[in-house]
């Protein structure tokens, strides 16, 4: 008796404590359950009040995204999500049993917040996210035919205000968001897929510890696929000086990354890489974005970059996107010219055609996408002079033509590129 109270001193005194499991089910779940894995509840959202941190939440096959289908789902504190499990939990499989964060159209009335948020983090704590498909493919607006080539499902993306007759207008939200608050602690994404992501498919602030994003699949994704940056460390004038955080950024397929707008002028990249953390990106395969794979111009030092056995090819306007500190011009660099940088390390990185499973209406529009502008201005009309004369504004019209933008991809196509490449990019996940 002395020797169990002895040890359950000490467990109370030293703060640690036994984590819990909860089974989520969306076919064979109530919410009323324990949670157990022959009691599961029905909602992941239900798991995600009652877990503390540390706890795990295992998640069979189907599609969640809110009690009421509100559209969004909040971590109050990190725990591990795992997902891909079959109904009665007997098999593990991300791409035979899909689970999804996928909301409709509708909940975009109801609510228009991040697919998953992360709201607080301690140090010492971890969040881990591992064979979840999130899509916000349904939830977007898309126009029913501009900028739809052929055999595209969608026209081009809509952003606010714009939105389908019927529709409710696209949430400009990431599908993960780490909130800057929950910086603290390490997070770990493995095995997901990301895909038609309305602002950013991962973004958030980091502090300390390891952020480790690593096999997963990037698909459609707007602005870019992953952006995380520092919260703590210091700036100089020139940039940071002093980093708090890691991000690894491994084994991932990264394809299709669109502009902000439908110009295509500004952003579009694979992997941003961001102040105050160092960053090691390696063994990806990071393909087919609107301007650059990578997006190195936010003066971060070359020292705390490593980019090493990456596979770039088709991005549109080279491979990494550079500007030095104290040089606000930005430069298009190739992989062959990498190395000539100055980054901790920059290795075996090479460019090369993939054939992988995608899909070819998607990419041939991709490659041939096109913006317009046609201005229809005579500032020496009739009309425009008597605009002038009596102290108007002369008038015209812009007319703009885009050939395709952010258009839904599909998110059981985004699936067969897990495996497509062996030794690189994204690889099937492990059972």
């Amino acid at each position: 008796m002395k020797t169990f109270l002895a040890a359950a001193l000490t467990i109370i005194l030293s703060g640690t404590a036994y984590s819990a499991e909860y089974y989520v089910s969306m076919s064979t779940g109530d919410n009323a359950n324990s949670g157990e894995k022959d009691k599961p509840m029905q909602n992941l959202e239900t798991a995600l009040n009652k877990a503390a941190a540390g706890d795990t939440i295992r998640v069979a096959q189907g599609n969640y995204f809110g009690l009421r289908g509100k559209g969004y789902l909040e971590a109050k504190v990190p725990v591990s999500i795992i997902g891909g499990y079959s109904p009665d939990f007997s098999k593990r499989d991300v791409t035979a049993f899909p689970t999804l964060i996928q909301p409709d159209n509708a909940s975009a009335a109801k609510s228009r917040k991040s697919l998953l948020t992360l709201k607080k983090s301690a140090a010492g704590q971890k969040l881990t996210i591992d064979g979840i498909i999130f899509d916000a493919g349904v939830r977007n607006s898309y126009h029913k035919d501009e900028g739809k080539p052929a055999g595209v499902e969608t026209g081009m993306l809509l952003l606010p205000p714009q939105k389908a007759t019927g529709e409710n207008a696209t949430v400009t939200e990431r599908c993960l968001m780490i909130e800057n608050s929950a910086s603290a602690g390490d997070v770990h994404i493995e095995n997901c897929v990301f895909v038609n992501c309305a602002n950013f498919a991962i973004q958030g602030g980091h502090k300390q510890g390891n952020f480790v994003i690593h096999n997963n699949v990037f698909v459609a994704n707007r602005m870019a696929a992953i952006e995380i940056f520092g919260t703590g460390g210091k700036k100089g004038p020139k940039g940071p000086t002093e980093k708090d955080g890691h991000v690894e950024v491994s084994n991932n397929t990264i394809l299709f990354s669109w502009s902000r707008i439908k110009d295509m002028a500004d952003m579009g990249y694979g992997v941003r890489i961001m102040t105050n953390v160092s960053y090691d990106i390696r063994n990806n395969i990071i393909g087919l974005n609107t301007i650059t794979g990578i997006d190195h111009t936010r003066f971060n030092p070359l020292e705390w970059i490593k980019i090493d056995n990456n596979i770039f090819f088709g991005n549109k306007q080279g491979d990494l996107l550079l500007s030095e500190a104290g040089n606000v011009q930005m430069e298009r660099v190739k992989v062959s010219d990498l190395s000539t940088i100055g980054f901790s390390s920059v290795k075996e990185n090479k460019e090369v055609a993939l054939k992988l499973p995608i899909d070819k209406a998607y990419t041939e529009g991709f490659l041939n996408a096109r913006y317009s502008e046609e201005a229809d201005f005579a500032p020496d009309s009739p009309a425009n002079l008597m605009r002038e004369a009596l102290g108007l504004n002369k008038q015209g019209k812009l007319t703009t033509s885009v050939s395709m933008f952010a258009n839904r991809y599909s998110w059981k196509e985004a699936l067969k590129l897990f495996g497509a490449q062996t030794g690189a990019g994204a690889q099937k996940p492990s059972k």
